[in-house]
């Protein structure tokens, strides 16, 4: 029932618009971005005044809210509700009040949009959902998968005009994780500075992010699987005196997803680049790494790097072991890996 977050937009910015919106989901990313759409293209500028009304769910009701929806727009075509932080309106979780909504989905005044910016997950099975979807629009906005980042990184900047290499997103990826929102904002950074035909790339990042081209979790990553002895110790080292800007528990979940794919490098048959990162679902540029680290480790020495990763996990988390600095911690962690 659900439409994709592109599909909506791509409608909007066609001025391709529908009587009501229902965006939901713990990904506010997409929520915003078809909020600020429908903000700015619904209702023309002049009219904003009289025909724009941007309601909050702590400060009303589902009927207050519906009786905005049924007026008819002032000297226009067409009027705009915006109700954010839908999930605190009252009333939206009263079946009564449900049944209200359901019964004006089914009719909707064609001059209205009504929009709900719900930040939560929703059930899709309730019958106003089910009614909204049939003249309006449900929208699941849910949290992206890491494995889908680097694409969606990579797509993002493409449809900015823009190309950025495979290192470049995956500094981006590795230091900011899936917080859409902030990685948008960072690479708006790099965007507003780009010359006209120049690409992103790793100095880029480095000189308008701050993420250090030498002390990153993609350079620390690469110099284990290179089991680089003295590079490895040195960004360890270095995150150790800086623990605020390089928390440990981010960096175990990072590593613990690399070796994991190294594992399935061992157990893949088909070790053509093709293959491998089909069967690792990454960037084929990226393949090579996963080889080099299967050469570097074996089999067993991988499935106890996974045990000393999760060792130091349940330490972090004060389920096992003393009371030792994350710092200490990763300079452990670190030996035991490489050595």
């Amino acid at each position: 029932m659900a439409i994709a977050p592109d599909v909506i937009l791509k409608e909007i910015r066609n001025k391709q618009f529908r009587p009501v919106y229902f965006l939901y989901g713990d990904e506010p990313y997409y929520i915003e971005a078809i909020a600020e759409e429908l903000e700015k293209r619904v209702v023309p500028e002049a009219e904003k005044g009289f025909n724009q009304f941007v309601l909050y769910g702590k400060d009303t009701d589902l009927a207050g809210v519906l009786g905005y929806a049924r007026r008819f727009p002032f000297m226009a075509e067409r009027q705009l509700v915006l109700v954010k932080e839908a999930h605190k309106l009252g009333g939206i979780e009263q079946k009564e009040q449900q049944t209200r909504l359901e019964d004006y989905a089914l009719n909707p005044l064609t001059s209205t949009t009504l929009v709900f910016c719900y930040h939560a997950n929703a059930d899709e099975r309730k019958s106003f959902l089910k009614g909204i979807a049939g003249k309006g629009a449900v929208v699941q906005s849910k949290k992206m998968y890491d494995n889908k980042l680097p694409e969606w990184v990579a797509a993002y900047c493409h449809s900015h005009g823009v190309k950025i290499s495979p290192k470049a997103v995956q500094m981006l990826v590795d230091n900011i994780g899936n917080d859409l929102q902030r990685l948008v904002n960072e690479i708006q950074k790099v965007l507003v500075n780009l010359k006209a035909g120049e690409g992103i790339d790793a100095e880029l990042v480095e000189k308008y992010i701050g993420i250090s081209k030498e002390y990153n979790v993609f350079e620390f990553q690469k110099a284990l699987l290179q089991r680089d002895v003295i590079k490895a110790n040195q960004i360890a080292a270095h995150f150790a005196a800086n623990p605020k800007d390089n928390p440990l528990a981010p960096m175990l979940i990072i590593l613990y997803g690399f070796f994991s794919k190294v594992l399935i490098t061992h157990a893949t048959n088909d070790r053509s680049e093709k293959g491998l990162a089909a069967a690792l679902g990454v960037n084929p540029y990226f393949v090579k790494d996963y080889m080099l680290a299967a050469r570097n480790y074996p089999f067993p020495k991988v499935a106890h790097i996974i045990h000393y990763l999760r060792t130091c996990d349940s330490q972090l988390k004060g389920v096992e072991g003393g009371t030792i600095s994350e710092g200490e911690m990763l300079k452990e962690l670190v030996f035991k890996i490489v050595h």
